[in-house]
C-alpha cells in the first residue's frame, strides 16, 4: 500500500513538473477561426520583423505588444521554444517566432492586431 501511495505521489510530481515546463498557450476562437491564446484567452501574434529565435520588438514596441514571457527556467516543449530577449528575459516562441499579445485587444477572441503595421503582425495559429 505504501509503495502505491509513493508511486502516485511520484507520478503527481512528474506530471506537475512536465506541466510547469509547457508553454502557457491555449487554442481559442476568433472571427478568423482558431487562434493561439495566452492562458487568459487573449490572442497571440507573430511579427514579420522578428527573425527566427530573435525578437525585434523591444522598448515602446514591447509596451504595445507585450511579449509572452517565459520563466527563467522554462524549457522548449513541442513546437514551442524559449528565446532570450535583448534585456536577458525569456519569451515563448512558436517554431522560433516570438509570441506577443496586443494592448488593444480587450477580451478573448479579439484580433484587432491582425494585419497591423502594413500587415507585419499576424495571428498565431495552432
Amino acid at each position: 500500500m505504501n509503495r502505491f501511495i509513493v508511486s502516485i505521489a511520484a507520478l503527481a510530481l512528474a506530471t506537475t513538473a512536465a506541466f510547469a515546463q509547457s508553454a502557457p498557450v491555449k487554442t481559442g476562437d476568433s472571427t478568423k477561426g482558431k487562434v493561439l491564446t495566452d492562458t487568459s484567452g487573449m490572442t497571440l501574434y507573430t511579427f514579420d520583423k522578428d527573425s527566427a529565435g530573435k525578437s525585434a520588438c523591444n522598448g515602446p514596441c514591447a509596451t504595445n505588444w507585450p511579449p509572452l514571457m517565459a520563466a527563467a527556467d522554462a524549457k522548449a516543449a513541442g513546437a514551442f521554444t524559449v528565446i532570450v530577449r535583448d534585456d536577458g528575459s525569456k519569451q515563448w516562441a512558436q517554431g522560433g517566432k516570438p509570441l506577443y499579445t496586443w494592448k488593444n485587444d480587450k477580451k478573448p477572441g479579439d484580433i484587432t492586431g491582425d494585419g497591423f503595421l502594413n500587415g507585419a503582425w499576424h495571428i498565431a495559429k495552432p
